[in-house]
């Protein structure tokens, strides 16, 4: 079951960073069925960037919209076409996971999966910009079994046993040129018109949301002197941002910065973090810049620590200072009393009356200058902490033929 779960992750985490945008169909066949709920002998998922577009499994076999504009702005021929070619994939993955545990001579009562993933990625401003790269591969078990070399049109073999297919398939020159040229011309336009869709529909529901910018630190776990340092922006819309963290107002390398990426976060808005490694004595140097269409001018987060935490080690000295303080305030007092020079208070009862009843003066004892010197004690202790620390045609992917898997099989 690890296999199965490790294996369909894979398959559909398709992220899309910085300005690139991808669109890819995952399709996962397991060699015998699951009884477990939401595991099925056969899916097929599509993925624009991080969104699901469509879904079909083994048990409803219906190819359903998972987006609201998918629904509105495809006809139902698209979803009937569509449902027959994912109906004709499940037939294809069957035949050909038998033909893969025969050939690897695997035990047919053991669990298998075969997986086939394609689609591409570009780049650019709302997805409408250059072809990046196309992705048309095969995996068998969770390892790879068979890629296309999409610039050099041919198949590549990683194992043994993908050797026949790999050779089978290089003679077929029209199947490899047709791969080609779905993954760089067809794939693109689909998925320019797919986000085409999407963008329209979330233009109606979400205007211009800026970004909420927070500076976090926390410690390292690789030394005691360092801090990671880490900015997020949150809650922006459109998802196009610009992030910089800087030292002493000069952006940092990319290569010293981890970055998550830009992700949403389910209410149609967005974000990014990125975190760098600093020393903390350096911590009053950095600053985040984020610069955004919905802001009228960037945004530029310091360290003032104002909310930075102060360390248990300095608070422990801050208060060992107070206690030392207290003390030595005691021992002032206490050689003033035991000296007298500080006087007792008397009570009232054991005060001496003249005779004719009226209380009687006495005065205070003073001190002998000579005997006990000044006695002058001056404490001054300053705490001060700082920290600063339309689709006609294309039912889902490939058109004629290359729909079903490659018609050829995988034999």
């Amino acid at each position: 079951m690890a296999v199965v779960c490790a294996f369909v992750t894979l398959g559909v985490l398709a992220p899309a960073l910085g300005g690139e945008h991808s669109l890819f169909y995952t399709y996962t066949a397991l060699s015998k069925p699951i009884d477990l709920p939401g595991i099925y002998e056969f899916t097929a998922l599509g993925m624009l960037d991080d969104r699901e577009l469509d879904y079909y499994n083994s048990k409803t076999q219906a190819k359903i919209p998972k987006q609201d504009w998918m629904k509105e702005k495809m006809g139902q021929d698209y979803w009937d076409k569509g449902t027959q070619s994912r109906k004709s994939k499940e037939q294809w993955f069957k035949v050909n996971v038998d033909i893969l545990m025969d050939r690897m001579r695997h035990n047919k009562s053991d669990l298998h999966v075969l997986q086939w993933r394609h689609g591409c990625v570009v780049e650019g401003e709302n997805g409408d910009g250059t072809f990046v790269r196309g992705i048309d591969e095969y995996s068998y078990d969770g390892s790879e079994f068979l890629s296309f070399d999409e610039e050099n049109s041919r198949w590549i073999a990683p194992v043994p046993a993908a050797e026949p297919t790999k050779k089978k398939w290089d003679e077929v020159p029209i199947l490899n040129t047709y791969t080609k040229s779905y993954l760089e011309k067809e794939c693109v336009d689909w998925l320019i018109k797919f986000m085409e869709y999407g963008q329209d529909e979330e233009r109606q529901h979400f205007s211009q949301s800026p970004p909420d910018v927070h500076l976090l630190t926390k410690k390292s776990v690789t030394s005691s002197k360092q801090l990671i340092l880490t900015c997020l922006a949150t809650g922006f819309y459109p998802p196009n941002v610009q992030m910089q963290l800087r030292k002493s107002r000069t952006s940092l390398p990319e290569h010293l910065v981890t970055s998550s990426g830009v992700r949403p976060n389910g209410d149609g808005t967005y974000q990014l973090r990125k975190s760098v490694e600093i020393l903390e004595n350096e911590l009053p140097l950095y600053d985040c810049f984020v610069n955004h269409s919905a802001l009228d001018e960037p945004l530029i987060k310091s360290t003032d620590c104002k909310d930075c935490k102060i360390s248990l080690g300095k608070i422990i000295g801050v208060l060992i200072s107070l206690l030392l303080l207290l003390l030595v305030v005691a021992g002032v007092i206490y050689i003033l009393y035991s000296k007298g020079i500080i006087p007792l208070r008397h009570t009232a009862t054991n005060v001496p009356r003249t005779e004719n009843g009226n209380v009687a003066y006495i005065p205070a004892p003073v001190a002998d200058p000579e005997a006990n010197g000044h006695a002058n004690g001056h404490t001054n202790g300053h705490a001060n902490g700082h920290t600063n620390g339309h689709a006609n045609g294309h039912t889902d992917g490939h058109a004629n033929g290359h729909t079903d898997g490659h018609a050829n099989g995988l034999n």
